[in-house]
């Protein structure tokens, strides 16, 4: 059985391999903005500039920050962070399957019987 799991997880750290070199930590959000032209359309009825797409993520100081995206830029960002939930879910993936081998491999228990 553990033969088993050791299989599904080689194939998780494949998947974690091609995942990493495209990978992007964060979320995205999108704004629309008025420009600094008084004149223009989006101080008034017209709709707002944008979309502007951003990326957010929480910092090494622990303050949330982030990066405007050009939108020649913003599918691959997107494909990028897209890549990061993948590699999260498959981490826990792989962190499970080894809580399983080492359950397989640990020598047996009996269980105590309760009177």
């Amino acid at each position: 059985m553990a033969s088993r799991m050791e299989q599904r997880r080689d194939k998780a750290i494949k998947r974690l391999l091609e995942l990493a070199p495209q990978m992007l930590f964060g979320s995205s959000s999108q704004t629309y903005r008025t420009c600094g032209n008084a004149q223009c359309r989006c101080h008034s009825s017209g709709p707002k500039h944008g979309p502007h797409v951003y990326v957010n993520y929480t910092g090494e100081d622990g303050r949330t920050t982030g990066y405007y995206v050009p939108q020649a830029l913003q599918e691959r960002v997107q494909h990028g962070l897209t890549a990061w939930r993948e590699f999260y879910e498959v981490s826990k993936e792989i962190a499970e399957l080894n809580r399983q081998i080492m359950a397989a491999e640990r020598p047996g228990k009996t269980r105590r019987q309760r009177n």
